[in-house]
């Protein structure tokens, strides 16, 4: 019989290791508002929007960021109240510059000039809260050494952290798809847009774990990258339910960058490191796992 001390010992510690783990996080970030891809038939920006933040309320998720693009408010006014609606759901805006500016085909002058032209935006609608978080369109940060050092110094000379993303399945690719089928009410082919995108999030979330286990043993928190589509709206009850399947839980994005992982891009004036897997990955000169093949062409859908 064993000795009920070394019972209890063996009990502590079980539960001591188990607790002490590092948990698999996500933070949600939606990128594009308030006005993503195409808008099918019979739907609306600000519908969209409330999809999304009902989902995300019905989950029981923590604040989350999306990251505004100024022109299309220009573009679509009729989409504008959709900031409104995120803010007053209590969620976050951050800066996606004002054109959606690609850093690595433009000027460093040009790009913070796009970016200090979005911030009265923001201003209008996130004033009194943190919204010095830019997140790259393109996750473009420079194309040169030298591009990316200034940049980040003017990043950090105007108190901006960076968004980083360390999990993204490429969920934009299925909006204009989407729309398209709408249209053409083709119910077989958004059946398979539906199968195709929960595939390629779960196998994408595979993907970055062997990444992050390669690189520390363990998983970081990951900044999951969205788009504030009309399917990605349809989809998120179906998304959430999937990492919460896979073990995941949500947290907010100043959270997941509070992990060391993330320090140079919560201070732009550090020395630049990479800030997503793959690069880090490559810095260390360690194998990529295998990356992940789309089961089914979904631009192909509904021509």
């Amino acid at each position: 019989m064993k000795n009920p001390s070394t019972a209890l010992l063996l009990t502590f510690l079980f539960f001591t290791i188990c607790t002490s783990a590092p948990a698999q996080q996500i933070a949600f970030t939606w990128d594009d508002l308030p006005a993503h891809s195409a808008l099918p038939q019979g739907e609306t920006r600000i519908e969209i929007g409330h999809k999304l933040i009902t989902a995300m309320k019905d989950a029981k998720m923590p604040p989350v960021y999306g990251f505004v693009n100024g022109i299309a408010i220009e573009r679509e006014p009729a989409s504008a109240p959709m900031l409104k609606d995120w803010r007053d759901a209590g969620f976050f805006l951050g800066n996606h510059t004002w054109s959606h500016m690609n850093l690595n085909t433009s000027s460093p002058a040009d790009w913070e000039a796009d970016l200090l032209k979005n911030e009265p935006v923001l201003q209008k609608y996130a004033a009194n809260t943190d919204w010095h978080w830019l997140r790259y369109p393109f996750l473009a940060e420079g194309n040169t050494p030298e591009k990316r050092a200034d940049t980040r110094k003017f990043l950090a000379t105007h108190g901006y952290r960076i968004a980083a993303v360390t999990m993204s399945f490429g969920d934009y690719m299925w909006n204009e798809p989407y729309a398209r089928c709408v249209a053409k009410n083709d119910t077989t082919s958004i059946a398979q847009l539906e199968s195709s995108y929960l595939e390629a999030a779960s196998t994408d979330a595979d993907f970055r774990r062997a990444m992050s286990k390669a690189l520390y043993g363990h998983d970081i928190p990951y900044v999951l990258l969205m788009h504030v589509g009309a399917f990605d709206a349809r989809m998120l009850p179906l998304l959430l339910k999937l990492y919460r399947d896979k073990g995941f839980t949500f947290v907010t994005l100043q959270d997941a960058e509070n992990d060391p992982f993330y320090a140079s891009a919560i201070d732009p004036s550090l020395p630049d490191q990479p800030d997503n897997l793959e690069s880090a990955i490559q810095a260390r000169g360690l194998p990529l796992p295998p990356r992940p093949k789309p089961s089914l062409d979904v631009n192909a859908l509904c021509r």
